[in-house]
């Protein structure tokens, strides 16, 4: 079982193959519930949610207070979107959408069409939408290096 944290996340992960990898889950669960009411520690029941991936995942059911954990067909991590396919298709065009709302808050805003100042905006306001963890979503189909590529020529025409 790993554990990771990160600011006020904790995820945990495990392969399970098994009926015992799906119990070993459960008991970290109930330890980790054990560890939080020892600390006087409260956790957001509202973000407990299992994704499951893999074709053929049984889906199993995970306990958390008495409450069964939510399923999830994708979630998002550091502002990565993160499907049960690990498909990174959905992360492209969420950032293609953001871009697309930063180039129109720009053309609606700047008075001048210059293009040294538009491609200036474009450059501190969009740059990083499109570089933000980029190692992590790295597009890998055709269709949305395209859409990136099609979002980065918008402001020159």
């Amino acid at each position: 079982m790993k554990t990771r944290k990160f600011s006020d996340d904790t995820k945990l992960c495990h392969v399970v193959n098994m009926l015992e990898g799906r119990d070993a889950i459960q008991r970290d669960l109930d330890s980790l519930e054990m560890w939080a009411c020892a600390n006087i520690m409260n956790f957001n029941k509202a973000k407990y949610k299992v994704l499951h991936m893999g074709q053929g995942n049984p889906k199993h059911k995970y306990r958390v207070w008495d409450e069964e954990t939510e399923s999830s067909l994708k979630e998002e991590d550091l502002g990565v979107l993160i499907g049960k396919k690990l498909n990174m298709s959905q992360q492209c065009v969420l950032v293609a959408q953001m871009v697309d709302h930063v180039l129109g808050f720009i053309k609606r805003r700047i008075a001048s069409r210059a293009r040294q100042g538009i491609l200036s905006f474009c450059s501190a306001l969009v740059r990083p939408h499109l570089k933000s963890c980029v190692q992590c979503w790295s597009p890998q189909h055709r269709k949305d290096m395209d859409l990136l590529e099609w979002v980065q020529r918008k402001p020159q025409k």
